[in-house]
């Protein structure tokens, strides 16, 4: 199914929006995978040459895990309410103050509205600042590398800096 919302076939009022997206849709990013079909539910209410789109997002996400980088699912079942002007409306040569009801405001080409940019820009608001795999996770090894929640190694965590090496060489004699 095409990403692209036309909206040159919306009339002034309300209309509604049911899309499903397979995740093969959506370029993956380096920060996650969308790895369930996305459904997209929303009332676009078309005022003139503003565009309002309140809806839900629903699709599972697949993150690194923040310390030992397995990978972590994320359900995701997100409301969301954004404001579109068309580009046109929003001159990018001058600078100039933005308003506060304009900072949420998005801008729309040609009569178009990419909802895979909606998608994605949606589950980037929606993931946790750590995202851990468990509340116990033990990482990664910060010397060898291995995964501490699968294997153990003698490593000592503790850093010294080389740089101090000949302060060591006092301190021990």
């Amino acid at each position: 199914m095409d990403l692209i919302f036309n909206l040159s076939r919306l009339r002034d009022g309300a209309s509604r929006l049911d899309r499903r997206f397979e995740p093969t849709a959506f370029a993956a990013s380096d920060d996650f995978r969308i790895v369930a079909p996305v459904v997209l539910t929303a009332e676009v209410e078309k005022d003139g040459p503003k565009i309002r789109i309140v809806g839900r997002i629903q699709t599972r996400l697949e993150c690194a895990c923040s310390r030992c980088l397995d990978p972590v699912g994320l359900d995701v079942d997100a409301p969301f309410d954004l404001r579109f002007l068309p580009a046109a409306a929003h001159d990018e040569s001058h600078e100039h103050e933005i308003p506060d009801e304009d900072l949420g405001v998005s801008f729309y080409r040609n009569d178009q509205i990419d909802l895979g940019d909606l998608v994605t820009e949606q589950s980037y608001l929606l993931l946790p600042m750590k995202l851990l795999c468990r509340e116990d996770c033990q990482g990664l090894c910060p010397v060898c590398g291995i995964n501490r929640n699968r294997e153990t190694c003698a490593c000592d965590p503790r850093w010294k800096d080389p740089r101090m090496a000949a302060l060591e060489r006092f301190t021990s004699s």
